[in-house]
Order: C-alpha cells, then structure tokens, then sequence
C-alpha cells in the first residue's frame, strides 16, 4: 500500500532524509520513529504531496506520488502534527469543505459529520467557530477530516497532542480497528509507550536513515533491550538520559 523507493529529501547542505526505502502492506500499523530532526515529518509531508523529495519517490495504492499525485491525495487521510485547519469556520463549515472536496455526496455527508461528532462528544458544537475550541477540540476536527472520506491510507502525526485520556484512548483503539479493516497506517509519535502498544512494526530513523526496522519482538533479539524506550536509546546512541537530568537538576537548584 505504502512503497517507498531511495526517497530524499535535502534542505541546502542538510540531507534530512537520506535514500529511504521500506513497504508498508495493507492491514499493517507501522510506527515511525525517529529524535527531533530525524526527518518523521519529513518523510510524510512528502508521502502526502506537501513538499518533493529531491530524489526517489514513492508508491500509495499503485499511484506514484509525483506522476500521479492527485490520485494519490483522493485514497489517503492526513493528521499533521500543526494540527491546522480553518479555525474562523465551524465543524460542520469546515467538515462539509473537507467533505466537498473528496466529492462526498451531500445527502451522505451531513449525516457522516453527525455521527463522527457525535463519537467524539462534539455534539451541539457544530456551529460554533472554532477559534474559541481547546487544543483538544481542535484536534478531534482534525481527526475527522482525516477519515472522513474513508481512506485506505492514513498518516497520523503525532495525533495525540491536545486529547484527553478518553479521547486518545478511543483514537488507539480507532486505528487498531481500522487496520484490522484492512487500512494501511502510518503512526509517528514521540509517544513510545503508544507505539509499543497500537503498533504491528517500527521503522526508527536517525539522521534521514533507517537504523532499525521490524516487530517490536524482531528489534528486542536485535538489541537485546525488553522495552522499546531503551531500544529505541540504543540505536539511535541516544545520550544517558539519567546523566543529563542529574546535571539539569544540578543546574537549576545551584
């Protein structure tokens, strides 16, 4: 469903990621992993045609992202980390724009937007704008929008900030659900503890390159490390985390 090919992307002098390859199959979770400016959301914004890679490319659903990159936008759902969207709209305004776009049909469509609120305990706040919404709030309309069109492929990026425990519950349930339909996801997350839950494989990347690729069981024989914290420490040769929080607390009651 998700077939990258040397992908690249560079920013002047900076090769943020660095001949990227790897499938991700129907029905897969695949978590990706990777320090801050490893090259995560780089990688998806060029899976989800925001920028273009500088070299290789990518395949989702048979269609190349950049010979056919609006046949690919039609199949796939997106939640960027920003979180974005139109915040002087209301739910139901900006949901039936996303909704217009993928050609929803309109008898279909409001009543898709109620039922999804509605889950999402966001009934009664469909006319109100959504400049006055918590993070939170906002963030379930983002979600929304990203299935609304029920996609085969989904990008999520770090799509927990702002949620509440029940809602990012029911959000790792939704996926685990959705990939047992069939559904390709594609999780990035600085939350390990989630990965390690939700996901059915892990790709870790460190300097735009893949350091480490499998099932959470796979990359345990390979590091010989039981939790995927100290995995992921491992391949990335993270510093000792213990070591820096001692010289900070050091630092702070000097």
């Amino acid at each position: 469903m998700i077939e990258l090919r040397q992908l690249t992307r560079t920013f002047g002098n900076l090769m943020a990621v660095d001949h990227v390859t790897f499938t991700v199959p129907s029905g897969q979770v695949c978590g990706y992993l990777g320090p801050n400016g490893a090259g995560k959301t780089t990688t998806i914004k060029m899976l989800t045609g925001l920028i273009r890679p500088a070299g290789g490319t990518a395949v989702i659903e048979g269609f190349d992202i950049l010979k056919e990159p609006i046949e690919v936008k039609k199949r796939i759902g997106y939640v960027p980390e920003s979180g974005a969207l139109y915040e002087k709209l209301t739910p139901m305004e900006y949901l039936q724009l996303i909704g217009r776009l993928y050609h929803i049909e309109e008898a279909h469509l409001k009543h898709r937007i109620d039922e999804f609120l509605q889950l999402f305990q966001l009934e009664g706040k469909e006319n109100q704008r959504m400049d006055a919404f918590s993070k939170g709030m906002k963030q379930k309309i983002v979600i929304v929008s990203a299935l609304l069109h029920n996609p085969d492929v989904m990008f999520f990026d770090e799509p927990l900030n702002g949620l509440d425990a029940g809602s990012a519950l029911l959000v790792k349930e939704l996926i685990r659900k959705l990939a047992d339909q069939g559904k390709t996801i594609f999780y990035s997350s600085h939350i390990l503890e989630v990965v390690e839950k939700i996901c059915d494989r892990v790709v870790i990347l460190d300097h735009g390159r893949i350091v480490a690729d499998g099932s959470i069981q796979d990359l345990r024989r390979m590091t010989a490390e039981s939790s995927l914290e100290d995995i992921f420490s491992q391949v990335t040769h993270s510093e000792d985390m213990e070591e820096i929080a001692e010289a900070f607390s050091k630092l702070i009651t000097s």
